[in-house]
């Protein structure tokens, strides 16, 4: 055992990461979507760049809440880079922005283990210090920035200004991190892009979901997790499943128009409050029956958690246990018109997992809402 801990971290440490730097999300209105993000999350907008800063082809705002940081970018015109995207997946996530102590060694490694590069490692400069980063294509129009931004005091990045809240911050964050970030792909492509992600960042295999573990009795979907060495990063990476009907991967490859990110999951510390807050300023979550809390088997399975079931039933948020400990988790509906890009919140208590005993019922879940589409 200790052989094949040692293998992986000597694996792992030829892609070191520190983390996920941000996140962009190409939208149609950042202004608006930064305003949802603040009101409805409890983000804090800290910087800006658009026309005013010389910057005429978009608009964006940097958000943040705790470690996790978005960047919601918008086309100010149709030529605008990154406008196409909009248009083929609406808004979406394009970049999973990583930080890695030398960007130059990364993007090096990353190529001549066959990643397509994006953008060669450059500098980028103001009077606040030096930002280094390249970027590597991943799946579909998604690309993975590297970031080293350990020369730089500055807001965001070079170019970026300081700027105030949108709105007055909540006295506690609703969320503190960026859990995982989960991947959905075509169908017999999981595989590839889980060596991918072994090869090129050396990445391991965490966990795998296949068979009664992630399906119901109409739809079924396959999941791999990838995980750097240390655990900071973690991508589950889906795929359908023959079924018989359409799952949400196949929903969501319709409607996104190819491969992209599903959902982000965020780490919270207290998930009764910040479900609380969230759903007050509008956000939807997914519900979950009666019988999912009824069943006598889950309290058996559980065991004594920091809150009570009555309490989790009254907020729909669902709880797992495993070896390690448990968690508590719960997903918003959409959060756009498309049927796509949707959040996790997840509290752990120990568990490493991703809620495998909770599968079943959130699939079901996500079923009722496909009916109600039209799209099951």
């Amino acid at each position: 055992m200790t052989q094949m801990m040692e293998s992986e971290t000597r694996q792992a440490d030829v892609f070191p990461v520190k983390g996920v730097d941000y996140l962009q999300f190409l939208v149609g209105n950042a202004k608006q979507t930064a305003h949802f993000y603040s009101t409805a999350f409890g983000m804090t907008c800290v910087a800006y760049r658009g026309p005013e800063q010389g910057y005429r082809d978009h608009s964006e705002y940097v958000l943040v809440s705790g470690s996790a940081r978005f960047l919601i970018t918008g086309a100010v015109h149709a030529g605008a880079p990154g406008a196409d995207h909009v248009t083929k997946h609406s808004d979406g996530i394009r970049d999973i922005a990583l930080e890695v102590p030398d960007v130059d060694a990364a993007y090096r490694h990353a190529i001549s283990a066959g990643a397509r590069g994006v953008t060669e490692p450059h500098d980028v400069t103001d009077e606040r210090g030096t930002v280094r980063m390249a970027a590597i294509a991943t799946y579909g129009d998604t690309i993975h920035s590297l970031v080293d931004r350990s020369k730089y005091d500055g807001p965001f990045l070079p170019g970026f200004v300081t700027r105030a809240p949108i709105v007055a911050p909540p006295a506690k964050r609703y969320f503190q991190a960026v859990d995982h970030v989960v991947g959905n792909v075509e169908l017999g492509k999981m595989d590839e892009w889980v060596e991918f992600y072994g090869r090129v960042m050396g990445f391991t295999n965490m966990a795998e979901f296949i068979g009664d573990d992630i399906a119901t009795d109409y739809s079924a979907l396959m999941s791999k997790v990838v995980a750097d060495g240390h655990r900071k990063v973690k991508f589950p990476l889906n795929e359908p499943a023959v079924s018989k009907r359409k799952s949400q991967i196949d929903e969501y490859l319709e409607f996104y128009d190819g491969p992209g990110a599903q959902h982000i999951a965020i780490a919270t510390n207290d998930i009764i409050r910040s479900v609380d807050a969230m759903r007050a300023a509008g956000v939807e979550f997914l519900d979950t029956p009666d019988s999912y809390y009824d069943d006598p088997s889950l309290r058996a399975r559980i065991g004594q958690v920091r809150a009570p079931i009555e309490e989790l039933k009254a907020r729909r948020i669902l709880v797992d246990r495993d070896e390690d400990g448990y968690l508590l988790q719960i997903f918003t509906k959409p959060v756009q018109d498309r049927p796509t890009v949707f959040f996790e919140l997840i509290e752990r208590h120990g568990s490493l997992g991703f809620g495998k005993g909770n599968f079943k019922a959130l699939f079901e879940a996500i079923e009722r809402e496909q009916e109600l589409r039209g799209n099951l």
